[in-house]
């Protein structure tokens, strides 16, 4: 016992534990950060950060793994001092190489973690996510130990790294589902929708195959016992199944996931994905101009909804649904201005508009959205509508907003016969004209 241990104490004080630690963590941090710059947290996300960060800590584990298998390779006969089988101090060893990598890989999960908190968070974590990553990272771990015994030469190690790296940089996120074997690669997840929990699942159930085969395999050749083949015929059997699984996937990895949304109730109803929480004031602000101008229109809305972006945006029934960007990228809440404008128009209408009644438009785009008005052809027009007040224009769109949806703006929509006075265009109707519409509107002083 007195030599197991002195063993034991020379394993454990090896300076390549100590190396692998710091510089894993530093890989680590490294390719999680440009994950973890965009404002918008999503728990989804952050686990898809730490899964694709296995595809850059893997090889460098690996390739440690291989050094110290090479470095550590002359120091066998020591083991041979004591009775223990000849796979313990391999098993030993991959022992502290996986200690020492998960040690690192969850230091970078807790920083993931708190940078998360630290947002506006939204969806629930996943602790199978995390446990993918750490999967991954042991078998690189594994795998590049075991060729560094298999082949103790110096260069192993960088042909090991070499290989992983290649391995790892062969995934494509939704390619194939070869991008699914770990370290899989992920695509950012989106708004109302999460990770799939059977496709990591299948994941971790591969990496504890593969992981199991290769030590079973190297005990099996080493030790010659037969009784350790039934586990590895297990394990293989294992990692059939969840290369089944993640085949079938066919790389769809996520799934719609309602989200119970954050509202702001005045003057308008707005509601945005929790994770957006933040962007309530500047939304507010961006479009209650433009609720205001088109209130007594069939385009009038008093509530925005945020909506997935596989749905389109729409403004119908006073509601107007929206895509607001993930990131919150500068000038998020102008764009979705301007999906509501765009949603006002008549697009069969619109694909054919008259000749000419694209700056007639644009005179009126640039007033919904308070911005400055364009240049036009018709001068007189243009000078016209800016002189009008804002109630004036309001009562002008009120007249003319059938006109303006399907693009049929023309000159005489912003003729004027007296001031304070607007004469509306008398539309045709079944080959007669409607009257209805006829009427003299004096704007207030």
């Amino acid at each position: 016992m007195s030599d197991l241990g002195r063993v034991l104490r020379l394993d454990a004080r090896r300076t390549a534990l100590l190396v692998a630690v710091p510089v894993l963590t530093a890989v680590g941090m490294g390719a999680t950060a440009p994950s973890l710059v965009p404002s918008v947290a999503y728990w989804d996300n952050s686990v898809v950060a730490l899964v694709n960060a296995v595809r850059f800590l893997g090889p460098v584990a690996s390739g440690l793994a291989a050094w110290t298998a090479v470095r550590e390779r002359p120091l066998d006969y020591l083991r041979g001092l004591t009775a223990r089988s000849p796979a313990t101090g391999v098993l030993f060893d991959l022992l502290l190489l996986s200690a020492a990598g998960l040690v690192a890989y969850f230091t970078v999960t807790g920083v993931v973690v708190v940078v998360t908190l630290l947002q506006q968070e939204a969806g629930h974590p996943h602790p199978l996510g995390v446990v993918v990553g750490a999967g991954a990272l042991v078998l690189h771990i594994v795998a590049g130990y075991l060729a560094g015994r298999a082949v103790p030469h110096r260069a192993t190690a960088a042909v090991v790294l070499a290989l992983t790296a290649l391995w790892g940089a062969l995934r494509a996120p939704g390619v194939s589902w070869w991008s699914l074997l770990p370290p899989a690669a992920f695509h950012r997840v989106r708004l109302f929708t999460a990770l799939r929990p059977d496709v990591l699942a299948d994941q971790v159930a591969w990496s504890i195959g593969v992981t199991a085969a290769l030590v079973l395999a190297y005990v099996t050749w080493s030790t010659r016992r037969l009784l350790v083949v039934l586990p590895l015929v297990l394990a293989l059997v294992a990692t059939g199944t969840a290369t089944l699984g993640l085949h079938g996937s066919d790389g769809g990895t996520v799934a719609p996931a309602p989200a119970e949304p954050v509202c702001r109730e005045w003057p308008l109803t707005i509601c945005v994905h929790p994770a957006l929480r933040s962007a309530l004031p500047a939304l507010m602000a961006a479009v209650t101009p433009l609720a205001a101008r088109l209130n007594g229109t069939p385009g009038a809305f008093t509530r925005v909804d945020q909506r997935p972006a596989w749905l389109p945006a729409t403004v119908a029934d006073g509601i107007a649904a929206v895509h607001v960007d993930e990131d919150l990228a500068p000038g998020y809440e102008v764009r979705a201005v301007r999906q509501i404008r765009d949603g006002l128009m008549d697009g069969p209408a619109c694909a054919a508009p008259r000749p000419g009644s694209a700056g007639y438009r644009a005179l009126v785009d640039a007033w919904l959205l308070g911005e400055e008005p364009p240049a036009v052809p018709d001068a007189r027009a243009a000078r016209g509508f800016a002189s009008w007040s804002e109630d004036r224009r309001r009562e002008w769109l009120r007249l003319h907003f059938a006109q303006y949806r399907a693009c049929r703006l023309g000159p005489q929509d912003f003729r004027t016969e007296a001031p304070g006075q607007i004469v509306p265009r008398l539309l045709p109707k079944h080959g007669r004209r409607t009257i209805g519409e006829a009427r003299t509107l004096t704007s207030p002083a």
